[in-house]
């Protein structure tokens, strides 16, 4: 259910999320909501947000065995590509679960707040590791790290609104040498 109502706020956010549909979704019993969410939308909400953050967070590792050759740009454009794919093939016009739940509930809701920034934590620390193994200085990777994935969300938000995957491509395009940039050679 958990992956369910991550997949439904991919697609619509927090407010067009029900509990029926992710019980429908997910083909559960509809009384295991009470079951396994006693916190009701909020839990589920939640643990959808924190998972999507563990989701992205493995997915680094498998972007960079991928490159031939580790880059900061190549990890970068394969983070990109995982959406501009999504996008081009089949005109799926869903962006983060975790964004969605930030500007749905992060106002009004402390605890999905706080789980949005855990998510993005998540992901923020592989990223990081993963430029240090490339030779960015661990400070700076951090930052770019933040800066990685504050493009990728920004521009999967223009892309959605736009219904082209232009500002995908550009982000991924125009920060590319940056982030070469950082690497310190011996």
């Amino acid at each position: 259910m958990v992956f369910s109502a991550a997949q439904l706020l991919r697609r619509g956010g927090v407010g067009a999320t029900g509990m029926r549909d992710v019980v429908e979704h997910a083909r559960a019993p509809r009384g295991s909501l009470q079951h396994y969410f006693p916190g009701g939308k909020e839990q589920l909400v939640n643990e959808a947000v924190e998972w999507a953050g563990r989701y992205a967070a493995r997915r680094v590792a498998r972007f960079v065995a991928a490159l031939p050759e580790p880059t900061p740009s190549g990890l970068f454009a394969a983070m990109v590509r995982q959406w501009t794919d999504e996008l081009a093939t089949s005109g799926e016009t869903s962006g983060c679960p975790v964004a969605a739940a930030v500007v749905d509930r992060a106002g009004a809701c402390e605890s999905t707040r706080k789980a949005a920034a855990t998510a993005f934590a998540t992901w923020t620390g592989p990223v990081a590791a993963a430029l240090a193994d490339m030779g960015v200085p661990p400070a700076r990777a951090e930052a770019l790290a933040t800066l990685m994935i504050s493009a990728v969300e920004g521009a999967l938000l223009i892309a959605r609104a736009e219904g082209d995957v232009r500002a995908l491509t550009t982000v991924a395009r125009e920060l590319g040498s940056l982030l070469d940039g950082a690497v310190v050679r011996d």
